[in-house]
């Protein structure tokens, strides 16, 4: 028996050590394939050896890898060459993109790189070596290939190769590695798979050739809306809305009747912010200033997917979610939407919008008239010099110094009106702003000197120099302009009769390790806390989504109004809340709208994310986890609460997407 077992142990030695001599292109391929893949998720999601998506990778690298025995031994090079180069520049670009975006990469948005040209240096400031080190992979496949170019490999294997028993042995294997990950896969997965809006369980779960796969199909899918879809998409449309219970009037019906309105949109603002001091200084004395006078939306949060501020334009104006591939501003613009602009119009306002960029950016050109704004204010509306850019255009002082004149023409002409104005100098990278800024990070204590014994004085200031100490600050020099604005509003015989709308856009994008050096850096040596030690602040991931909230402040001058908005609204709100909520106090309604009047659903509210994370009052929900953090913590879970809130996630992003991809709105009208 032992010389049996021996025989068979040398025999499948024999058997191994000669496939590898005879495959060692194909084996190269494959080791530098799933290196690739293994390191997308292990810089993104962090999981590189997760047993299912590692063998979904594997599956699919070896029946594309398989198909080249059909090549002759010479020229499979080319063959394997070129999938080495499409898995290098598949991860190398989700890399990257994951690092700036929190996402990974698809088709849909390709039409948005023409934005990278005004945020180049958002970018760069980003970038991590590991986010371009994958160009190693083909430089190392094409050096093996020289290599085994320089011996006898490929004439040994014109002479051996068995072509059609190795594609059939190579794709068997690759097929049952495919057979076993979607046969174990749940309704979930499959469900997800298809919806495609939570693109990190579907790497998670299945890996990125498959998401990148599915990305495509699903791309292609609104392009042959007119083949198939339409029709499914308008029958669920009409299920929603016909079961969506009626607008009720409340205390605020009707308030803003005969007022004008202007939002100002502040750029990568965050709440956390306000409660921040350093040195007995406020970092934001202007915003806190504006929260104390009118009403402040303390738990308000945007819902932005890769469009960012264009994300946050779109859903507050519509009510409606943020596309689930690419974004409306670019690739959906040409859509019948309901829109504040448009309801205000019918009652004669002139609505207009205003920003220190580029007109095209984010094709604002195109996406703002769609969206019902006439009087467009942009970078050729303002005087200024190169010393006046900061980021991505005119100086947020600048701009609010020119903007009044602007403003006061136009309440001087038109009886009513509402606006957009998009404040710029916050945006990343931060360092820019923050150089303009002399707000004081520092930190000083007394400690006890080495060599004398005796207590002395010190001062540092580790937080400058940190992402997260170069946000504050650039905050604090937008604050400062800010504060600037309300001046000249204050000091204006004009504005008696408007309200003033004030939100942050979306969070900084910084990452939770960024983050944690506010929370537990030690302001003394420069190292952070561990949960050792007693100072240690835990700042786990449902935090870090929970401190995206941003500022919402309604805020005026008029007496009678500011009556009326007053004080601090703990409602869990969300950005497509914000429409239904003003429409309502300007009399109005807009069905086709996913979000509630907050001060008719109060408490009730659900807040939804593009990725299908949710939020209540009571609890953060993460939908690719599955997993929730409670908020309330007397509150009691049950499978059904999930399941129900899971369902109404999944309807409004599906029916919401539905419209934006099917122009479903184009038959309705306007108020019905």
């Amino acid at each position: 028996m032992k010389e049996k077992t021996n025989k068979f142990l040398h025999k499948a030695k024999k058997n191994i050590i000669e496939y590898v001599i005879s495959n060692r292109l194909f084996l190269s391929y494959v080791i530098l394939a799933l290196f690739s893949v293994l390191c997308v998720r292990n810089f993104t999601l962090h999981n590189a050896f997760s047993f299912k998506p590692f063998i979904t990778d594997l599956g699919l690298i070896l029946v594309i890898g398989g198909l080249g025995y059909l090549i002759k031994p010479r020229n499979q090079f080319k063959y394997y060459f070129f999938w080495t180069l499409f898995y290098t520049i598949l991860c190398m670009v989700n890399s990257i993109y994951y690092t700036f975006y929190s996402s990974f990469a698809s088709v849909g948005e390709l039409a948005t790189l023409s934005q990278l040209e005004t945020v180049t240096g958002s970018l760069f400031e980003k970038l991590r070596f590991v986010d371009v080190m994958y160009v190693l992979v083909p430089i190392i496949f094409y050096l093996i290939h020289r290599h085994l170019a320089s011996t006898t490999y490929y004439y040994f294997l014109d002479k051996v190769e068995k072509g059609k028993k190795m594609v059939v042995s190579t794709i068997l294997i690759g097929a049952l590695c495919l057979l076993y990950s979607f046969g174990v896969a749940t309704s979930t997965d499959y469900g997800r798979l298809v919806k495609q809006w939570y693109r990190a369980y579907i790497v998670e779960r299945f890996g990125i050739i498959v998401y990148q796969a599915n990305d495509v199909i699903q791309a292609m899918t609104p392009k042959l809306s007119s083949l198939f879809g339409e029709e499914e998409a308008m029958d669920n449309f009409n299920a929603y809305f016909d079961q969506k219970p009626e607008h009720q009037d409340n205390k605020y019906t009707g308030v803003l009747e005969g007022y004008n309105i202007v939002f100002i949109h502040m750029e990568s603002m965050q709440t956390f912010l306000m409660d921040l001091k350093f040195n007995g200084q406020e970092l934001t004395p202007n915003l806190n200033k504006i929260a104390k006078e009118g009403m402040f939306f303390k738990n308000f949060y945007p819902q932005v997917s890769t469009g960012t501020s264009s994300d946050t334009e779109f859903t507050l104006l519509t009510g409606l979610m943020p596309a689930a591939s690419g974004t409306v501003f670019v690739s959906y613009y040409n859509r019948e939407y309901f829109t504040i602009p448009k309801y205000l119009k019918t009652k004669g306002y002139y609505p207009f919008s205003m920003h220190g960029n580029y007109l095209t950016m984010w094709s604002r050109d195109k996406a703002h008239p769609s969206l019902g704004y006439e009087g467009l204010y942009f970078e050729d509306s303002f005087k200024y010099t190169d010393a006046d850019v900061v980021n991505l255009g005119i100086n947020d002082y600048r701009f609010f110094e020119q903007a009044i004149p602007i403003l006061e023409n136009i309440e001087a002409t038109y009886d009513n009106y509402m606006g957009t104005i998009i404040t710029l100098s916050n945006h990343s990278p931060f360092a820019v702003a923050s150089s303009f800024s002399d707000y004081d990070l520092s930190y000083t204590f007394e400690t006890v000197d080495e060599e004398t014994g005796e207590k002395v004085t010190k001062t540092t200031d580790y937080l400058s120099n940190k992402a997260i100490g170069e946000y504050m600050k650039s905050v604090n020099y937008a604050d400062g302009a800010l504060g600037d604005f309300i001046k000249y509003i204050n000091e204006s015989k004009a504005f008696d009769k408007t309200l003033f709308v004030f939100y942050g856009d979306h969070d900084a994008k910084l990452s939770r390790n960024e983050i944690n050096y506010l929370k537990n850096l030690n302001p003394e040596t420069g190292e952070l806390y561990t949960e050792e030690d007693e100072e240690y602040t835990e700042y786990d991931s449902f935090d870090h989504e929970l401190n995206k909230k941003t500022p919402l402040i309604f805020w005026t001058k008029n007496k009678t109004l500011k009556r009326i908005f007053k004080g601090e609204i703990n409602y869990t709100m969300g950005m497509y809340d914000v429409s239904t909520t003003l429409l309502n106090m300007f009399g109005m309604n807009n069905k086709y709208s996913f979000g509630h009047d907050i001060f008719d659903i109060k408490d009730d509210n659900i807040v939804i994310f593009p990725n299908g994370n949710f939020l209540t009052k009571d609890l953060y929900y993460n939908n690719s986890k599955e997993e929730y953090k409670l908020i309330n913590p007397d509150f009691k879970v049950t499978d059904d609460y999930i399941d129900k809130l899971k369902e109404e996630t999944d309807k409004k992003l599906e029916v919401s997407n539905s419209i934006i991809v099917y122009d479903l709105l184009k038959n309705k009208t306007l108020g019905e």
